[in-house]
């Protein structure tokens, strides 16, 4: 059986065609081996058991004294309640942070809790070694946050190992911008108007190796977005989702 041919001169004009276009693609096509793979949150996995490991006896009287002053506090008439003020499930989360800090996973210590509250786990932050900051913007809140760390100022310092004592920050622990990842502008964390305080304590995310958080219902996301964005690589982040629920992410360089 015999193949039709193409003119002599057709196919000499089409070899030439090929061989330029694939000249212009090695010149003209953009050099990515200097670009950086996309980063990432990495979920970092917990122990199993985790939640049934001791906790010190002073951890133990801290955690209770403060949730006296919670339930005293909530049941005053007296004085407007503060709806967006729930606590967290303080011994787990300090289990979950005792085992972040004993796997020496972290690129620094300090530590930052984005809504502090009674700054109970700022307070519990620090025991565990770190360099704790929280960041509150209810007046009320700061003042006993303020009270919690006062309290419970010599039993810290008496804790081998234990971090500074930490400070707490009225203001609004989104970084400025950070707005503009929320889905839905209806969510809690996006209703306080009062400013960023990273300005005033001189560090903005990026500079910390540890974030905590304990978001309201539909603000995971938003969280892990804003974590995501504007955190370094290499920091953790570890979220409280509810009863016997944790969290921990790490901010990764994706693979090329």
């Amino acid at each position: 059986m015999g193949f039709a041919r193409e003119p002599r001169g057709q196919a000499s004009l089409l070899n030439g065609l090929f061989g330029f276009c694939d000249l212009f693609r090695h010149v003209f096509a953009p050099d990515t081996s200097s670009i950086d793979p996309p980063d990432m949150l990495t979920p970092i996995e917990l122990p199993s058991g985790l939640d049934s490991t001791e906790i010190p006896t002073e951890i133990h009287a801290m955690v209770h004294g403060v949730k006296q002053r919670i339930e005293a506090f909530q049941d005053r008439w007296d004085r407007p309640q503060i709806e967006l003020f729930v606590a967290a499930d303080y011994l787990h989360v300090y289990q979950t942070m005792r085992w972040v800090a004993e796997s020496q996973m972290l690129n620094n210590s300090r530590f930052v809790e984005w809504g502090c509250g009674f700054a109970a786990i700022t307070w519990l932050a620090a025991a565990v070694g770190w360099d704790a900051i929280g960041i509150e913007s209810e007046p009320e809140l700061i003042r006993q946050g303020e009270a919690t760390l006062s309290d419970w100022q010599e039993t810290l310092a008496a804790i081998p190992k234990s971090g500074p004592t930490p400070e707490l920050v009225r203001g609004n622990f989104l970084p400025e911008g950070s707005e503009t990842l929320a889905e839905d502008p209806t969510l809690p964390s996006l209703g306080h108007s009062i400013e960023s305080a990273y300005s005033s304590i001189g560090l903005d995310v990026e500079d910390f190796g540890i974030i905590y958080s304990y978001p309201w219902p539909g603000e995971d996301d938003f969280h892990e977005y804003v974590f995501h964005r504007y955190a370094a690589y290499g920091a953790v982040m570890v979220l409280f989702k509810g009863p016997n629920e944790m969290r921990v992410w790490r901010k990764t360089r994706g693979r090329s």
